[in-house]
């Protein structure tokens, strides 16, 4: 196929956040569209007719009943658990007692399945129609390569890193400090920057480190300046209970991570479901991230994360599946589950806000925001195509929608996986069903 490929169809991206200018100022929306690439990049997007691309210099791509988008972002996901969900738990830490440290040791003990699993996940997102994500593995050093193996061979702008633990978890998934510390500078050398892929410096969560590794994960941070910090916080009042027993010194869960040096910019926090309006100021007075994952709050019973509070507080917020707590790699889906906690709390979540969440939002909790999120000239072409007629009843329901914020929402109740016709990747094919 043609290096310069001109995308024909309805197409829609965010422009702005949405809580900053308004839902209708924040999408673009062309009914007739055109998405230039060339080289893996976007040169434009607009009305069809306006760009009016010569048949001659392009290759054309005509799409009737679709929806083109920006490839959506995971901002919280476990490749390792992808074998273990729909796992039995009665709530977080009995959940991970059960299902993910044992997954966990099996991924430590075989490289080959490790190796499997990423190759599995990888192209279970790219189904889905996720093209970037913020990926956690294992304690194991080759957790970590084999996740970047298999974003690499489909030149995914993908974000990882190896979890570091030396505590209240099984022997075989503890290891010393210092040796956390040399394998995740090794790991960070090897691959930061390679391709499109970046690293994040991992503690799992505060329970699982001492203080003395949180501290030497900060200094990571001080010495690595371009990488992410990616851990849980706040996601379950056993959790809660249990660092206020480890941490008796500080005033709350955020607070373990601030004198560690974790709490900046360049921090992405899953779940943050339990918060006291203090630790948001704080967190949003530092530039740090949230990952909100309704489908794994829901199923473990962690509770319901207060979007509207973040949002107002000005955190930037994006979306995970938190695969495999969640129940689904789709985020679609979760902009779906995403709605319902918000109804829960009579705030529902508006599609357009839903979009940036899954798309802009997402690649702005991930500092890569410049490369992807949306179609603006000059980034990465990162895209998939949904088919509105993908099932029947998707079909039926979709046929007389003309306003995009309804066809957005009417594509997270029923599209999901499914809907999915075509992924793409820098401007090249990488999925089609």
């Amino acid at each position: 196929m043609s290096n310069k490929t001109a995308h024909r169809g309805p197409i829609a991206h965010i422009t702005e956040d949405p809580a900053l200018v308004g839902h209708e100022k924040a999408i673009s929306y062309f009914e007739d569209g055109c998405l230039l690439v060339e080289n893996g990049r976007v040169i434009a997007c607009d009305d069809w007719q306006r760009i009016n691309p010569d048949n001659a210099e392009w290759a054309i791509i005509n799409r009737e009943n679709s929806l083109i988008l920006p490839g959506f972002v995971d901002s919280h996901i476990h490749f390792a658990q992808t074998d273990i969900i729909g796992g039995y738990g009665r709530d977080l830490l009995h959940w991970l007692h059960k299902h993910a440290f044992p997954i966990e040791q099996k991924i430590g003990a075989d490289q080959t399945y490790a190796a499997d699993t990423a190759k599995f996940f990888v192209d279970e997102l790219i189904r889905n129609g996720t093209t970037s994500a913020l990926v956690f593995g294992t304690v194991h050093a080759h957790s970590a390569d084999a996740v970047f193996q298999a974003a690499l061979a489909k030149n995914m702008r993908l974000i990882a890193g190896k979890v570091l633990m030396n505590q209240n978890a099984p022997e075989e998934l503890c290891e010393p400090m210092a040796t956390g510390h040399a394998k995740t500078i090794s790991l960070i050398e090897k691959w930061q920057n390679r391709g499109r892929l970046g690293y994040a410096v991992t503690p799992r969560f505060a329970p699982t480190s001492s203080f003395e590794q949180l501290k030497d994960a900060g200094t990571l941070l001080h010495e690595y300046p371009d990488v992410l910090l990616h851990t849980h916080l706040s996601e379950n009042a056993g959790e809660i209970k249990l660092v206020a027993e480890l941490f008796p010194g500080c005033k709350d869960y955020l607070e373990v991570y601030e004198r560690a040096g974790l709490v900046g910019e360049r921090s992405v926090f899953a779940h943050c479901i339990h918060l006291s309006d203090d630790e948001r100021k704080r967190i949003a007075r530092a530039g740090a991230s949230i990952a909100f994952c309704p489908t794994s709050n829901l199923f473990l019973g962690s509770g319901l994360f207060d979007l509207s509070k973040a949002r107002n507080c000005g955190i930037n917020v994006g979306l995970g599946s938190d695969i495999g707590a969640g129940t689904s790699f789709s985020l679609l889906d979760t902009q779906l589950e995403a709605y319902k906690v918000g109804q829960l709390q009579e705030t529902p979540l508006h599609p357009v806000e839903a979009l940036y969440l899954a798309t802009l939002g997402g690649a702005r909790a991930l500092h890569i925001e410049q490369k992807i999120g949306n179609f603006e000239s000059g980034k990465e072409a990162d895209f998939i195509v949904l088919d509105l007629g993908a099932t029947e009843l998707l079909a039926r329901r979709t046929h007389n929608v003309t306003q995009i914020a309804e066809l957005l929402f009417c594509l997270s109740v029923l599209g999901s996986k499914q809907a999915v016709a075509e992924t793409w990747i820098a401007g090249k094919s990488a999925y089609k069903k």
